[in-house]
Formats: C-alpha cells, structure tokens, sequence
C-alpha cells in the first residue's frame, strides 16, 4: 500500500530530479519472459491515455492517480503477478516506487485513437516506440489493431503495426499484438466478439511486419475458443476487458481457455484492479492461482 510519504517522495523527484527515472530503469532488476512454467500474468492500465477512464458503471474510475498506483502496488506484490502494461506515466511511476523490480514491463504504443474521436481507428503511436522500449530496458511493447474495412484510419495503423513488430523484433523484444475487426454503430466503435471475427483478425495480426518470431498475440476470450487458439502458432494470452457482473463466470471462461494449447496466461486490467467487490487482493489472487497454480499450492503446503 501506498503513503503519503511514498507519493510526496515520488512528487519531488519529478519535479527536482527527471533523470531518476532513467537511472532506476537502468538499475531495474529484470527476469525472462517466460520463466520455468512457461506461464505468464500481466497487469494491463493503459486505457487512461486513450481518454478512457470509465470502470463499469463507474465513469471516472481511473482518474485518480493516487488511488490506481495504491491499486496497482497492491496487485503487483501478490504472488503470480510477473508484470504490468502501461504508457511511459504510469511504468515510471511505478518504476520510482520500486514496484517493478524482477517484474515484466510492456510498454503501450499506440494511444492515438482516442475513445469516441472521429480518428479512433487512425490509432497513431503517441507513447512508446521500439527504440525507446529497448532504450528503457522494458520487455516488450503492446499495441492495439483494431481493423475496420469502412474507415480509411485502419492502413494507416496496419502499416505503424507492421512497423512496430519488425522494430521490436530487432531488438529482440516481445511484440504483442491486440487484434479486433471492429465496426462502428451510431458513431461509436465496437469489436465483433465471435469467433468469425476474433479468427480473422488473427489471420491478419500475425501476418504483420518482417518476421514473426517475437509476435504473441492478446485475445478476447469468446465462443469456441478451440477454434480460434487453433488460428495460430504464436503465443496467446488472453484478455479480461470490461468487468462482467458475474465475476465468477469470467474467471470460469478464463479457466477453460487457459487449458488450451498454445494459451500463456492472462493480460488483464480493469476486471481486477477495479473488480465490482472493489476487492483487488481476492481478484488477483483468483486469476494469479488460475495462471501460477504452483505458487498457491506451494503456499499451503
């Protein structure tokens, strides 16, 4: 948990000592990837920097900063939890508490297709970019494909894409992709969840940039996710999207896509750092036992 004296430590180095956040990040004690289990846990908090802020029926639930590092702190010092996504804010931030030390950094590229713009699919890449990542000593850069064949804004972003996963890939750094074919409906954008959909933008998510080897790909968990684990060879985590009303079931359908070859855990956000209950701990803990069962079951034996 955060103090007072954390964040007014954190407050001063910012505005007296900017360059603190490169000497922690050059300091920063890093792990593998994948580690022995081949598994993997990922908080995502990326979603502010597109102006998107809203947490269930809760519209401002991500707007105090204060209170969305006390969460993620708290998430990040539960056993199974191996890293965070964010933009550049957010991991400094957690990068001069020391919450990143032996954790994953992603870093989110894209952050250009602001929530409701008239330019929400021309998704320009505003925050990280490869070098910078590899600069930062991160672990790999996260970015958002959403494809819609009736706006023009999508080549755009499918060639930035390309460019990204070759970039990375370069630098030898994770490249995960987040695929949606998406429409818009009464002027707001929405990603077609079945399995058709979910399939066909694999096919073109993995398709991108000059190599392949360092792609995983972040998917929805739908209908049949036999069938769309079986669109590809790549490595897959999966995504929790907006909380549900029945956490239980989430965590249910988590559960059996996880079982699924070629499926390396879970990247996800507002389902448990702002769960309905509010309690993060339970919420963690209950996906971090679905990914790391050796870890709980090491705790009560």
């Amino acid at each position: 948990m955060l103090t007072v004296k954390d964040l007014r430590e954190l407050r001063e180095l910012r505005a007296r000592k900017p360059e603190a956040i490169r000497e922690a990040a050059l300091k920063r004690n890093r792990r593998q990837l994948v580690d022995a289990t081949g598994k993997i846990m990922i908080l995502a908090v990326d979603h502010p920097a597109r102006g998107a802020l809203r947490v269930g029926v809760r519209d401002m639930a991500m707007a105090d900063r204060t209170d969305v590092l006390d969460r993620l702190v708290t998430a990040l010092s539960r056993p199974g939890v191996d890293g965070v996504l964010g933009t550049p804010d957010i991991l400094e931030d957690l990068l001069l508490l020391g919450a990143l030390e032996g954790k994953l950094a992603i870093g989110s590229m894209n952050r250009g297709g602001l929530q409701g713009a008239a330019f929400e699919l021309d998704d320009r890449f505003t925050a990280y970019n490869a070098e910078a990542i590899a600069e930062s000593r991160l672990d790999g850069g996260k970015m958002l494909l959403r494809v819609d064949l009736d706006d023009p804004g999508t080549v755009k972003t499918l060639e930035a894409c390309g460019r990204a996963v070759t970039d990375l890939a370069r630098n030898g750094l994770m490249a995960m992709v987040e695929p949606f074919v998406s429409r818009r409906k009464d002027g707001k954008v929405q990603n077609i969840l079945t399995p058709e959909a979910v399939i066909r933008s694999i096919a073109i998510a993995q398709g991108l940039g000059a190599t392949s080897a360092y792609t995983w790909l972040k998917l929805p968990v739908v209908a049949d996710m036999e069938s769309v684990v079986a669109a590809t060879t790549l490595p897959v985590v999966l995504l929790g999207g907006e909380p549900d009303d029945d956490a239980d079931e989430s965590f249910r359908r988590w559960q059996r896509a996880l079982a699924l070859p070629g499926v390396r855990g879970l990247v996800v956000g507002r389902s448990l750092i702002w769960p309905n209950d509010d309690d993060v701990v339970s919420a963690v803990d209950t996906a971090a036992r679905m990914v790391h069962p050796e870890l709980f079951e090491e705790v009560l034996q």
